[in-house]
């Protein structure tokens, strides 16, 4: 998704920044005419040094996108804390240390905008989820704060909730998910779970990335912004469900499903 809408904000005449830990992944982008930074979104020194120099080269932020996101799955009990904590680290205080540094320039200029990518599960969950679904419902929480404290200086807090996207997120999962729960207690369970995983993705389930950057394109574009957007498969139908009919309703569909 990251990928995409760099794409189109390129497309679009933007200046666009993009930043990875594996500067190799970036070079296709790079031809297109974005400037990539090497960072790891958990390491501060990383990030200051990111800030300080798209600031110095263009004299302000107008535009942060906080697409830094994975998904740690297994069941809770299984799941060291050092590996939730880890998860953490990237959904959530990453994108919130980043957000920091660039907001003493947007309140300077009296403007800007903070995109921040949820996903659906930030308001719905799934089994063997537990603490990526924690940081998505967290990066919701946070960013409504965020939205108050910042709309006296000008700045817009956007939040996205994907659905499910044709993207890499199903393949990264299955095989922690099956490293920590796929024998014991749990075993059952998550072998459900990887296996509608990976039925998903082999069906092509999934909306196409560039369905996302459009949302993101039309929302930073906004005279007056939503403060939510939801897109990609799944995402609208499953959490009205969830509003509408309680949380024991939506139990039943989901585990229907494993």
């Amino acid at each position: 998704m990251g990928k995409a809408t760099a794409e189109k904000l390129l497309s679009q005449g933007y200046i666009v920044y993009v930043a990875a830990r594996r500067l190799d992944k970036m070079r296709d982008l790079e031809e297109l005419g974005a400037v990539a930074i090497a960072m790891d979104i958990t390491k501060d020194a990383d990030v200051v040094a990111a800030v300080d120099r798209i600031a110095a080269e263009n004299g302000g932020i107008d535009v942060l996108i906080n697409n830094a996101g994975f998904a740690t799955y297994g069941a809770m009990e299984d799941t060291a804390l050092a590996d939730a904590r880890y998860q953490f680290e990237v959904n959530l205080f990453g994108l919130a240390r980043l957000t920091q540094l660039v907001l003493p320039y947007m309140r300077q200029q009296g403007a800007g905008t903070i995109v921040n990518i949820s996903s659906m599960g930030g308001k719905i969950y799934t089994p063997m989820g537990a603490w990526y679904h924690a940081t998505k419902h967290a990066v919701e929480g946070w960013s409504d704060c965020l939205r108050l404290e910042l709309k006296p200086f000008g700045i817009d807090v956007i939040v996205i909730e994907p659905g499910i996207m044709q993207t890499e997120f199903g393949d990264v999962l299955v095989g922690p998910l099956l490293e920590r729960s796929g024998e014991g207690a749990y075993a059952d369970l998550a072998t459900k779970v990887a296996e509608a995983t990976t039925a998903m993705k082999d069906a092509n389930g999934g909306s196409p990335a560039s369905l996302i950057a459009d949302v993101i394109a039309h929302s930073i574009a906004a005279k007056r912004p939503k403060t939510r957007y939801v897109a990609g498969r799944y995402a609208q139908p499953l959490i009205v469900m969830r509003k509408l009919f309680g949380d024991r309703v939506f139990d039943r569909v989901v585990m229907s499903r494993v």
